[in-house]
């Protein structure tokens, strides 16, 4: 009898025993997969801190993209100067234009550019593009309005004037500026997926 309740005795300590040894396991688990989880790659990945120079690049991409608005409407108010048709309106979309690239001189300065490869002579272009750009429409749109003066269209055919010669050499330089930030330009949109632009783009 005595025997028999040693054995008892015996069998309940050990599973007492065994209970807090299963106890204590599962704590150690629970804290080794909270460890796991906060050190997920996921989470690292979501704090990373963007490029600047990506972030940069896309702003200018973005002011880019209105550089080429008014292209069309000059072409065709200097075309239609040419042909004396149309003055007062081509004059008007000239000069709109003018404003539209000054503007964009405006804007450029107020981005941030300075992570930019050789973002100094890239600023620089843009802005004597531009500029040079608004330059050629004011100058055209005085040739408008010599035109549609006295005299101004013999035989349906704009006469020539120094506003012509100032329109022409000033839209010659914003080429060659243009062509210039185009090349600067050009391989940064290649590294970030952006639009490249040709000279006649900007």
């Amino acid at each position: 009898m005595i025997i028999g309740i040693v054995v008892v005795a015996s069998c309940a300590v050990a599973g007492l025993a065994a209970g807090a040894v299963l106890s204590m396991g599962g704590d150690d688990d629970g804290k080794d997969n909270s460890t796991l989880s906060s050190a997920s790659p996921s989470a690292a990945e979501s704090s990373k801190a963007p490029d600047p120079v990506e972030t940069q690049a896309k702003a200018l991409d973005a002011l880019l993209a209105d550089s080429n608005n008014s292209r069309a409407s000059v072409i065709k108010a200097v075309d239609n100067i040419k042909s004396c048709k149309d003055l007062t309106t081509a004059a008007s979309d000239l000069r709109t234009a003018a404003g539209q690239r000054n503007d964009l001189v405006t804007r450029l300065g107020k981005l941030s550019v300075d992570k930019l490869p050789d973002h100094a002579r890239l600023t620089a272009s843009l802005t004597r593009a531009w500029k040079s750009s608004a330059r050629a429409d004011n100058e055209y749109a005085a040739w408008a309005d010599q035109v549609g003066g006295k005299k101004g269209c013999p035989k349906g055919k704009a006469r020539h004037s120094p506003r012509v010669g100032a329109a022409e050499r000033a839209s010659g330089e914003a080429t060659q500026a243009k062509k210039t930030a185009s090349g600067l330009w050009n391989p940064i949109a290649s590294q970030y997926g952006l639009t490249p632009r040709q000279a006649t783009d900007l």
